[in-house]
């Protein structure tokens, strides 16, 4: 009978194990089934999506009133000159916001007011503005700066 001697240190090849490979996968697989019970199922969301919506009588669209201040510091309400440059006080302004809001009083609907600007007006302009509708007792007031074409 022939003895074998054990390979010398370093030169042992054992070739490819296959049964390592094969605990990995079931491992994974494992792991995968687990998991598998934790997905949450997605539920369907009752959410309404914008479109027609039916109303039980007429509605009233509020008109947005734009009053534009320019670089000189002319005042228009709706492309309507108001008033002159030079006045602080913006009577004729005044006058037609206090005209508009005691019609929207009697008619029970908001008044909204947009202010649009030049990025070079002047502040204080944008001020007198402010206190005419304040005199008007206007609240409903956005700002915003006019775009250069």
């Amino acid at each position: 009978m022939r003895r074998l001697e054990p390979f010398p240190a370093g030169e042992a090849n054992f070739g490819f194990q296959i049964a390592p490979m094969i605990d990995v996968v079931f491992v994974i697989m494992l792991f995968f089934m687990v998991m598998a019970g934790a997905v949450k199922v997605e539920r369907e969301l009752n959410t309404k999506l914008p479109g027609t919506a039916e109303t039980s009588g007429p509605m009233d669209f509020v008109d947005e009133i734009i009053i534009n201040i320019s670089i000189a510091g002319e005042v228009t309400l709706n492309d309507e000159p108001m008033d002159t440059p030079a006045s602080k006080d913006l009577p004729q302004l005044r006058n037609t916001l206090l005209r508009l809001k005691q019609g929207s009083d009697a008619a029970k609907t908001p008044v909204m007011v947009t202010i649009v600007s030049e990025g070079e007006a002047r502040y204080h302009r944008t001020v007198d503005v402010l206190d005419a509708l304040a005199v008007a007792q206007i609240e409903n007031v956005t700002f915003t700066v006019s775009e250069e074409e």
